[in-house]
């Protein structure tokens, strides 16, 4: 009320973009929504029959695609559960995607913790969605306006929220970076979206939010050529020696191929006679070379 100006008790219908506004939204967060369609399937067929619309938001809070049973459209539609509507916290205050978006975390509004009167009856769980520069680019929810639903029950949807998000942004990661050797960078039973992208020079290229969080990167660090084993080296679940075998594997497969011939196999790399000489020698295979 003091910084929006909001009136909990307005009965007015949720505020819509036109088309034209929405097309250049959608057009917008394309790749991000391409790299949603399939977590978003299975997302809805786990909901969907208990009454539930999945929704994918952009970062100011307007859906931009969604999934929904057709019985329920015309209900869905009516609560402004639809693409186009703005679900910001400036226009419709507490709400799961906007307070979502404004504090940059997983929760859920379940009916009464809405600000709007006219909200009250829905139950909305969502998770924060970002892109492959860790930069917030939007939001997943599930929402329901059944009077039966029990926070229980919503507790297991907020779970499965949150596992479709990380789902969504790893894809859009290995999307942003098809060239680029995966590496997952934490412990995979806690952070499955904690990934670098690493190239054939074994320099970090890209980081997730998980992953530049957990291993202080930055775009500073990623543009100065950051060396994958410097940063796996702070990670405790056996990356770093994973990455280092990959990579005298790789080698020593270039040294084979060229009878043992650094120069061959240096162009085969696609690196220096100089580098691969460094390499050789960090990966302890000077002996033999």
């Amino acid at each position: 009320m003091a910084l929006h100006g909001l009136d909990p008790a307005e009965r007015g219908r949720a505020e819509t973009l036109t088309e034209i506004q929405l097309r250049e939204v959608q057009q917008a967060m394309e790749p991000l929504t391409r790299a949603a369609q399939s977590a978003l399937d299975r997302l809805f067929l786990a909901v969907g029959d208990t009454g539930c619309c999945v929704l994918l938001t952009n970062a100011q809070g307007v859906p931009v695609d969604r999934r929904g049973a057709q019985a329920d459209d015309e209900t869905f539609h009516r609560w402004g559960l639809w693409q186009g509507a703005v679900w910001s916290e400036a226009v419709e205050g507490t709400n799961g995607i906007g307070t979502c978006l404004a504090e940059h975390r997983p929760l859920t509004i379940h009916k009464d913790q809405h600000f709007h009167t006219r909200n009250i009856a829905l139950s909305c769980s969502t998770a924060p969605i970002h892109d492959h520069l860790g930069r917030l680019a939007g939001a997943l929810d599930v929402s329901s306006a059944r009077a039966d639903l029990t926070e229980g029950f919503v507790g297991l949807i907020a779970a499965a929220v949150a596992d479709a998000a990380r789902t969504i942004e790893s894809q859009a990661f290995r999307q942003a970076f098809p060239e680029a050797r995966i590496v997952l960078a934490g412990d995979s039973e806690r952070s499955t979206a904690a990934l670098i992208a690493v190239d054939r020079h074994d320099l970090v290229v890209g980081a997730t939010r998980a992953a530049r969080i957990a291993l202080r990167i930055d775009d500073a660090r990623i543009a100065a050529q950051l060396p994958a084993v410097d940063v796996l080296a702070l990670s405790t679940d056996g990356a770093e020696a994973e990455l280092i075998e990959a990579e005298r594997g790789v080698v020593r497969r270039a040294l084979a191929r060229s009878s043992g011939n650094v120069s061959a196999a240096a162009r085969a790399l696609g690196v220096s006679r100089a580098t691969l000489h460094r390499k050789l020698h960090r990966l302890g295979l000077t002996d033999s070379h």
